[in-house]
């Protein structure tokens, strides 16, 4: 597996560093108050920081933490030092981008807490396990909406498209049978 690029934990903060939602896939962090000390520690070396435009990287206690804020959310990735910077960036990126896209560029920490169940089917869809499966956005974004479409209410709280898009799973599950 070593070849395998993992990540340890993909954090997702507020602008005073308490958790919106967090994943961890290592138990390099075996207790809570371990995580919080870690989150408050990574947004505190950050927080100074212009990361709006482009993901900024840092080494921080032996690991490689890339990061990137957005209105009053700070998105972070953790990866072991041995990591690929760049595959982290990917992860981070392919997050960034299927929120934006989920919350329809509206991204802020409110809209973001309201949406707290995409942002975490979010993070499913990106790393299992540690083990990074996606980091597309627009595909990210696109298996958490077909997932939510299941659960969704009736069809005039939908859109058309995601109307026909229900339709048509509908359609494919009865033929499947």
């Amino acid at each position: 597996m070593e070849s395998c690029p993992t990540v340890k934990s993909i954090l997702l903060l507020d602008s005073e560093g308490k958790r919106v939602a967090v994943k961890y896939y290592t138990d390099d962090w075996p207790t809570l108050s371990a995580k919080l000390v870690l989150e408050k520690s990574v947004f505190t070396k950050t927080q100074k920081t212009n990361a709006r435009n482009e993901a900024e990287i840092i080494m921080f206690d032996g690991y490689i933490v890339v990061y990137k804020f957005i209105q009053d959310l700070h998105f972070f990735v953790v990866g072991g030092d041995d990591e690929n910077e760049l595959i982290l960036a990917a992860v981070l990126q392919g997050f960034f981008d299927a929120v934006g896209l989920l919350l329809r560029n509206n991204v802020d920490k409110k809209t973001a807490l309201e949406n707290l169940d995409l942002i975490l089917l979010c993070l499913d869809e990106i790393v299992d396990g540690g083990i990074i499966l996606e980091t597309e956005g627009s595909v990210i974004a696109g298996k958490v909406a077909t997932n939510g479409l299941d659960s969704a209410g009736s069809l005039t709280e939908q859109t058309i498209s995601q109307a026909l898009a229900t339709a048509r799973e509908h359609l494919a599950r009865s033929l499947l049978k």
